[in-house]
């Protein structure tokens, strides 16, 4: 069996991705990275796998990895050949289309997405626009999106936009060479709205928030402290 559990929404694949490790408990997890065909055969048939427990977690191959390289190759042909005796659990910090999926035409892909009002609400993000953004950021926490993921997400966002300003390409932080060339588009021309500095400030007060949420000491909540966030942006 292949599941693979992809999507926008993180948080929600990550915590299907721990339930199901939390059900299969003597599994073997690889780094997508740096997994090659070799070390998969190697450490499953070395751990009795085969003739025991036949689950395999693989966190961001296809991510990843190079498409036209061999070691890729080798993998997928290993998973495929191998699922009918042992389960495969593939997470992928993305969201992939079903023709990207096709390789692997029996796999049970778990797509979780995030409602596209939280990505209207991100794309508002700009200088002295606290009037549009304010709302928005209330109608996504109205249908439901939870207001941490929602402060996750504008902690990515700036992430993004603060790389971005760097131009710097020895500086390309791993979530911007994985996105699609529309998205850094977009992103880029959100990015040019700021100035560095503007940025860099933003990002701070995201941390000061951040910090006050681990240490217990935000005197407000965290929609209010988002509320300000926005406000002086």
């Amino acid at each position: 069996m292949i599941t693979i559990i992809h999507g926008d929404d993180i948080t929600s694949s990550r915590n299907y991705l721990q339930e199901e490790k939390q059900k299969n408990k003597d599994s073997i997890f690889f780094e997508g990275k740096k997994i090659t065909a070799t070390d998969l055969f190697q450490n499953i048939q070395g751990s009795g796998l085969f003739s025991n427990t036949k689950t395999i977690f693989i966190e961001g191959f296809l991510a990843s990895v190079k498409k036209t390289s061999k070691d890729t190759r080798e993998v997928i042909d290993f998973i495929i050949k191998n699922h009918k005796e042992s389960k495969f659990f593939l997470w992928e910090p993305k969201e992939f289309s079903k023709r990207e999926l096709f390789i692997f035409k029996e796999a049970i892909a778990k797509n979780f997405k995030l409602p596209q009002n939280i990505f209207v609400f991100l794309d508002s993000l700009r200088p002295n626009n606290f009037k549009n953004t304010i709302p928005l950021f209330h109608q996504t926490l109205g249908s439901g999106v939870k207001e941490e993921l929602i402060f996750f997400m504008i902690q990515r966002q700036f992430r993004l936009l603060l790389a971005l300003s760097d131009n710097n390409s020895d500086k390309m932080i791993d979530e911007l060479v994985r996105l699609a060339p529309w998205q850094k588009g977009k992103l880029e021309r959100q990015a040019s709205l700021f100035s560095k500095n503007q940025l860099k400030r933003i990002y701070n007060n995201i941390y000061k928030i951040e910090s006050g949420l681990k240490t217990g000491k935000l005197n407000l909540t965290l929609p209010q402290a988002i509320d300000f966030l926005l406000y002086e942006i």
